[in-house]
């Protein structure tokens, strides 16, 4: 598993149930010291009236046959966490960012700012309790999604406001990048190797430090612009932020190929089921990043103009 990723995924509970998991049993198949079919040890006569001995005898061979051509239990069956369980899971956690985000768009613009708010306090909240909670919780982590959906909601008709169409084209951006950086990793030709691993953790760290320098100085009233230091450098001409933002979507999309990583192993180990909504839940929280990230590139862009 991908380490120092994704938090969700390099919790305990989630990094714990992809290791050691149970050896599965073949069909049919006893425990260790358990005779099968009431077969008695070396040197002992089988019990011939125990019930699996007594089934086995009332059988007709075409049943026999019937039942060693019955295909082993997959991991839908055993309550193990599966492909299709973490698509479906991320896809409700997805429609709840939908309809968080579709509420800001029938109040005036106002409420919608005060929406934003209450979503990013609210979001950053259960994002700490759903990372930290020994079991996922399905509410919770849907409660999440649709905070976040009025934190994204808001932002985006702010400026959307400002910037005609670079919501529709956030939407867009953020799809596209999630489509290709899934091809790629399921190619197999962009894999998150110990060396990436490492030039991320320093790229973060990087970027972490910028963004909290940013966000004091346009708090305290030190740079004008709404963007903070994004704007207020330039390299030749061009605006800092659009180096930041570059940056910034790269390591979200990096995020992306950690996060497919940690769930590839989960399915591999047979994690349990219900763990299929912490990957939901990591998935969305990334996504929800790249969303923001590529928005805010877009903005700067267009603020050029």
């Amino acid at each position: 598993m991908a380490l120092g990723g994704n938090p969700i995924f390099n919790g305990k509970n989630f990094r714990g149930a992809t290791q050691a998991p149970p050896v599965p049993q073949a069909y049919g198949q006893n425990q260790y010291g358990q005779n099968p079919y009431g077969q008695g040890g070396y040197g002992q006569a089988p019990v011939m009236d125990a019930p699996g001995w007594a089934a086995q005898q009332n059988m007709t061979q075409d049943q026999l046959q019937q039942m060693y051509n019955r295909p082993a239990a997959g991991p839908a069956e055993t309550g193990r966490m599966t492909y299709d369980d973490v698509i479906i899971k991320t896809a409700a956690c997805l429609g709840a960012v939908m309809v968080g985000a579709a509420v800001t768009l029938f109040v005036s613009l106002p409420l919608a700012s005060m929406l934003m708010i209450v979503g990013a306090l609210g979001g950053f909240v259960l994002a700490l309790v759903n990372t930290f909670k020994k079991q996922p919780s399905p509410a919770l982590i849907l409660a999440y999604a649709g905070l976040e959906g009025l934190f994204l909601g808001g932002l985006t008709r702010i400026l959307d406001g400002m910037f005609p169409g670079v919501g529709l084209q956030a939407v867009i951006g953020t799809l596209s990048v999630f489509a290709v950086t899934l091809v790629l990793f399921r190619s197999g030709k962009v894999r998150a190797t110990p060396k990436a691993m490492r030039f991320f953790m320093i790229a973060m760290i990087g970027y972490a430090v910028f963004a909290l320098v940013n966000m004091v100085m346009v708090w305290t009233g030190a740079v004008q612009s709404p963007f903070g230091l994004s704007t207020s450098i330039q390299i030749l001409g061009i605006p800092l932020g659009v180096f930041i933002g570059i940056l910034a979507i790269g390591l979200a999309a990096f995020s992306l190929i950690m996060d497919f990583t940690s769930i590839e192993a989960g399915v591999r180990a047979g994690a349990p089921e219900r763990f299929s909504w912490t990957a939901a839940f990591g998935l969305t929280v990334t996504l929800v990043w790249l969303y923001v990230e590529i928005i805010r590139l877009l903005s700067i862009l267009r603020g050029e103009e």
